[in-house]
């Protein structure tokens, strides 16, 4: 690692309803898990409903605090042929009444410095995609609206590069911020996930996320749109916890094969629970008998 200075404080990730009712309240970052979980993109507005209340009531009596999850717009499809979603203004006031309807936080993705502002009063958390990441205007955008970030490590980046990223975040006025791992290109096709990216980043001072959906995802392998092999899901997002993550990323979809977005790598959604009791289950173990993993443990004593 060539730059593994660390920032000084650990900074948690405040989840709070801007309404006051108190639907939800929770930090990421201090113990307990979370989970983003959604379509890839919102397809019908009755689709996205169905499966944040399903998934919100498969979290709660796990401890999971949940955050429902669905981009507005994909603007990065393959092909032009690529469904991308119900566009900006339309998709904004589908998110907003769902996560009333379901009494939920609510988080989307942003690609463009101008869609802040207005993503920003209809959602609870801003995700920036892993290909724009190094993308200081969009950042500063992000930013400055207040909201709480979620930043994917692009695919090209080395773990260590994240801490200029996170720290044009601060440097522009955000709150909090969650740094997420969604696996690295290997050759031509394919994914890997550095497990040392998880600690690697968690040490610059925010809480860590594990995309276990992008990470087995296979850009372009199916021709004019990206493959994946979701059976690899379950063993990375276990091997992500126990290296010590704050929240998991998986997207859902109650039949993948019809899915418009990323079906190959979506979570079936009646294969949720399973998938959850157990990831719970570690998480409890690891938190509470292990204690969180820390790049520090092997300095010599003075």
């Amino acid at each position: 690692m060539s730059d593994n200075a660390k920032i000084p404080t650990f900074t948690p990730v405040r989840v709070e309803d801007p309404s006051g009712e108190g639907r939800w309240n929770f930090t990421i970052g201090e113990g307990s898990l979370a989970l983003i979980a959604g379509p890839c993109a919102l397809e019908t507005p009755e689709l996205g409903l169905e499966i944040a209340e399903t998934v919100r009531d498969l979290c709660r009596p796990l401890g999971i605090n949940y955050i429902f999850k669905a981009s507005f717009d994909k603007a990065n499809r393959t092909s032009l042929k690529g469904f991308r979603g119900p566009g900006l203004e339309e998709g904004l006031v589908h998110l907003a009444r769902i996560g009333r309807k379901a009494g939920v936080p609510v988080l989307t993705d942003i690609h463009e410095s101008w869609q802040a502002d207005s993503a920003a009063r209809s959602v609870d958390i801003l995700q920036i995609p892993a290909f724009l990441c190094r993308q200081t205007d969009l950042l500063l955008a992000a930013a400055r609206t207040g909201r709480p970030l979620n930043v994917k490590k692009a695919q090209f980046l080395a773990p260590w590069d994240m801490k200029h990223v996170l720290e044009k975040c601060h440097e522009g006025g955000a709150p909090s911020v969650m740094l997420c791992e969604r696996g690295t290109t290997m050759g031509y096709g394919q994914l890997v996930v550095d497990m040392r990216s998880l600690p690697a980043m968690r040490s610059f001072g925010c809480p860590v996320v594990f995309d276990g959906t992008h990470s087995v995802q296979m850009p372009g392998a199916a021709g004019n749109a990206s493959g994946g092999d979701r059976r690899f899901i379950l063993p990375l997002a276990r091997a992500a916890l126990a290296a010590g993550v704050d929240a998991l990323f998986l997207e859902t979809h109650p039949c993948p094969e019809k899915a418009l977005s990323d079906g190959p790598n979506l979570v079936p959604l009646r294969k949720m629970k399973f998938l959850l009791e157990q990831l719970a289950e570690l998480h409890s173990l690891v938190r509470n008998r292990l204690g969180m993993p820390s790049l520090e443990w092997a300095e010599e004593e003075s």
